[in-house]
């Protein structure tokens, strides 16, 4: 007998959520079936992984290249000092391989560059950014957009975030968030508070469920916003936003520039990290008129997207033609 047969045989496991599903035992059966890709193990993922697991989602991939480290403990729980500079997927898998004998948790412990989300989106039924990187979000909008599927987005930065229901029946990421604001500091540099972080993983997880049981209202095309630092939550719908089609920047992996590509790696030769490709450009750019003509895409490059992404929003206001973007990773 496997181990879903069992499971499945005794549903007593899930009775205390089944009478609210509107068909019971058989939206739990849904989620049995259900294939859920969660992008980012870290602090949304803490919150956002168990309670998929714990409510019987059938197959959970999980992607995150990341290791933890020592500063990660304090919001990214499932993790333990002895934890410390292993993969986050493959802890993840091992932390929660016995809380569910019904749930296969599969980890992938690579970055997720582009190549790679189009190979993962087979046979899924929802997908989950929970990753720290406006690039991965951007991107997997843009693919899930492409493919049909929901997509389940959260942020979280101090005490306050957002998470939302994009894609699938609902508009995509760019016609609520065409463009990044002009400030926008990650976890390392503006800090984040735990609980916040726990807050928001669970509204996501809560999204994902109605997403797969298909409960009304659906989450998809709503935002839910939430300010622990002056209490206080907010909640918006923008099921007619239209997305701004063709304007990119339009995000590409590494593994997918051409050889006739103009690439701009804006990191400065102090920064450290893996090489994007030989003949770029690297450092800051002083003389934007070197960035006009010439074969090829035009290519902006940097760790985690941000710079890459205002470059290629200036470069296509200058020269009217799309520009993309790739990142190294932190």
């Amino acid at each position: 007998m496997g181990r879903r047969d069992a499971g499945l045989q005794t549903m007593s496991r899930y009775v205390r959520q089944t009478r609210f599903f509107p068909q019971g035992e058989a939206d739990q059966k849904r989620l049995l079936e259900a294939h859920v890709l969660v992008v980012g193990a870290g602090g949304l993922g803490a919150t956002v992984l168990p309670a998929l697991v714990g409510a019987g989602c059938g197959r959970i991939t999980v992607v995150d290249h990341d290791r933890v480290d020592e500063s990660n403990l304090h919001r990214q729980t499932l993790f333990r000092m002895d934890d410390i500079g292993r993969f986050k997927a493959a802890c993840v898998a091992d932390r929660l391989s016995d809380l569910n004998p019904d749930c296969q948790i599969v980890p992938v412990a690579e970055r997720l560059e582009p190549t790679l989300a189009r190979r993962l989106l087979t046979d899924v039924s929802v997908v989950v950014d929970a990753a720290d990187s406006v690039a991965v979000t951007y991107l997997l909008s843009d693919l899930c957009a492409e493919a049909g599927l929901p997509l389940v987005s959260a942020s979280v930065l101090g005490r306050s975030g957002y998470a939302g229901g994009f894609c699938g029946t609902a508009p995509d990421y760019r016609a609520v968030f065409p463009d990044l604001p002009a400030i926008l500091p990650n976890c390392a540099e503006a800090g984040v508070m735990g609980p916040a972080v726990a807050a928001l993983g669970a509204i996501q997880a809560q999204m994902v469920l109605s997403v797969l049981l298909e409960t009304q209202p659906s989450p998809l095309g709503q935002i839910m916003t939430l300010d622990l630092e002056r209490w206080r939550s907010s909640s918006f719908r923008f099921d007619t936003a239209v997305s701004a089609e063709n304007e990119g920047p339009f995000i590409l992996g590494l593994e997918e520039i051409r050889a006739e590509d103009r690439v701009f790696d804006l990191r400065g030769l102090e920064e450290q990290g893996p090489p994007s490709v030989s003949w770029a450009v690297r450092g800051p750019i002083e003389h934007s008129e070197t960035l006009l003509g010439g074969p090829g895409r035009t290519v902006f490059v940097c760790a985690s997207g941000l710079r890459a992404w205002r470059a290629a929003k200036r470069f296509s206001a200058q020269a009217g033609v799309p520009a993309f973007i790739a990142t190294t990773g932190r």
